[in-house]
């Protein structure tokens, strides 16, 4: 990869810290948006809601990644929450898009996050990216968050939706709880465990994206998923297994259903996905099993 000037939302995130570490570790040039103050050199102000940033600060970028939003599991999901979760991630994703879209010279690429809860529920069917959307508020809010990107595309810049999946983890983003909850004995399987989970380990997510800012020939949705999607019976087995600890306290639907309300019912619901356009694109995935990402997440 040649060096690059590149804008990043999201800097400060479970997977943008770790992604501008790497960029720039390979010297190329970021440019942080930021809701507060710039602090730093590298730092812009944005407002993703109120729709505005510095478009200063995108003159001579090349690339953009959007990975911006509100976290899924943060808060229980209120009426406020979910407008707070559709508002960050959609509302923000277009303020860049139609900045983009007015740039004399816009960026070459812009990889939007979106996520596999685009798909809802599947059972144990497979999905690639060509599967139509499912239903649920997380399935339209990727429906609604991918689309936000429309004047970035419709002024030619190669736009790559990046569906994520559950990133393994040991502090942080879904998978961080899982680890404390085992590290300290009361892990074990939610619901029937039956529920596939289409994880990801944390570095392989920040390899495809590098990837994906080469890969000229890829556009759209992109599945960012191991190839070996597990079920959650199966992810605490390695979990168990790797840490050392007991899964004996399996944790049932409804009291799921008490402590998180309604997002007990996508922590339940299945996804079985498959990463097809990153696997024909040629990317190699470094930990493209369960017992590989947990392994290297319980060092991180």
């Amino acid at each position: 990869m040649t060096t690059m000037r590149i804008a990043v939302t999201g800097s400060s995130g479970l997977i943008g810290s770790p992604l501008v570490r790497s960029l720039r570790a390979d010297g190329h040039e970021l440019v942080r948006f930021v809701r507060r103050a710039p602090k730093a050199a590298d730092e812009a102000r944005w407002d993703p809601v109120a729709g505005t940033l510095d478009t200063d600060a995108l003159l001579g970028v090349e690339a953009v990644v959007s990975l911006a939003g509100a976290g899924v599991g943060d808060h229980r999901w209120t009426k406020a929450y979910k407008r707070e979760l559709r508002d960050s991630r959609v509302l923000g994703t277009a303020t860049l898009a139609r900045a983009i879209a007015a740039m004399e010279r816009p960026p070459s690429v812009f990889l939007s996050g979106s996520a596999v809860g685009y798909y809802g529920d599947t059972g144990d069917r497979l999905v690639t990216e060509t599967a139509p959307a499912g239903s649920g508020f997380l399935a339209e809010l990727c429906v609604e968050w991918e689309a936000a990107t429309a004047p970035a595309e419709e002024a030619g810049v190669r736009v790559a939706h990046m569906r994520t999946g559950l990133v393994v983890a040991s502090k942080g983003g879904a998978w961080g709880p899982l680890f404390r909850a085992f590290r300290f004995g009361v892990g074990g399987r939610m619901g029937n465990g039956r529920q596939y989970w289409s994880f990801i380990s944390l570095r392989d997510e920040i390899n495809a994206i590098r990837f994906l800012l080469d890969a000229d020939a890829v556009r759209g949705p992109v599945n960012l998923t191991a190839p070996n999607p597990v079920t959650n019976a199966e992810a605490t087995k390695a979990m168990s297994r790797l840490l050392r600890r007991p899964a004996l306290f399996p944790v049932p639907r409804p009291a799921l259903r008490a402590v998180l309300g309604e997002f007990a019912d996508d922590v339940l619901s299945s996804q079985r996905v498959a990463p097809r356009v990153l696997e024909k694109s040629g990317f190699v995935f470094a930990h493209p099993t369960i017992d590989l990402a947990v392994a290297v997440a319980r060092h991180g």
